[in-house]
């Protein structure tokens, strides 16, 4: 008899340019039992980013309308566009007893934990202020304005790190991603995430009992 885990969801949530969405890919890509939540949101793609696979991209009506019918997990306005977790493609992962991985903000971090109790909340942050500076001001879609406004909002997010489980500094991308990765799996043998810890515990019991009755005779 062996210990069945039972599947959360795993978020990661951190300021713009703390590098979640990269280590959140890599770790579905490295392990089999981790799957990435597609997101709807209703900014615009990026260039190389394909609908369904990194964003499902829709208007506003139609995301008023997953809003009105409880589609949605969470939904933050995050930079003046909305974003949100769609509570079906969770709940589907979770049944098959997949990690569910979530990138999202602080906002939504919340309002999973609200709705999936089981949830695993991981806040990453950049190594400094200047390297976040940096990081953003690389990123050829954004102007001088946009990046200010992602900086503020980092102040407010970094406040929020005491709500979360796990903090993890992504100071180098594999490292970080390494750290991520083992604070999962060693969540995933917490004893109140086993379903069958009490199972296993009665049965080397019984077992136990049946050797030292044989012992004794």
């Amino acid at each position: 008899m062996s210990f069945e885990r039972a599947a959360f969801p795993v978020v990661i949530a951190a300021p713009s340019g703390a590098g979640k969405t990269t280590i959140a890919r890599a770790l579905v890509e490295r392990n089999d039992d981790i799957v990435f939540s597609v997101s709807a949101t209703t900014r615009a793609p990026r260039p190389r980013e394909m609908p369904g696979q990194d964003y499902h991209f829709v208007d506003d009506d139609t995301f008023d309308r997953m809003i009105a019918a409880n589609e949605l997990a969470e939904w933050a306005v995050v930079h003046g566009k909305r974003y949100g977790t769609l509570r079906r493609e969770v709940t589907r992962a979770l049944e098959q007893g997949k990690l569910v991985m979530l990138d999202i903000d602080v906002q939504g971090a919340r309002q999973v934990r609200r709705v999936f109790a089981q949830a695993l909340l991981i806040f990453l942050v950049p190594p400094s202020v200047e390297e976040l500076n940096r990081r953003l001001s690389g990123r050829a879609s954004e102007n001088v304005e946009e990046r200010r406004r992602r900086l503020e909002n980092a102040r407010r997010e970094i406040a929020a790190v005491s709500e979360f489980d796990h903090v993890v500094v992504n100071d180098d991308l594999d490292a970080a991603v390494a750290r991520v990765e083992g604070i999962i799996r060693a969540e995933g043998s917490r004893v109140s995430r086993l379903r069958n810890a009490e199972a296993f515990v009665a049965s080397f019991d019984r077992q136990l009992r049946e050797l030292l009755e044989r012992s004794a005779g």
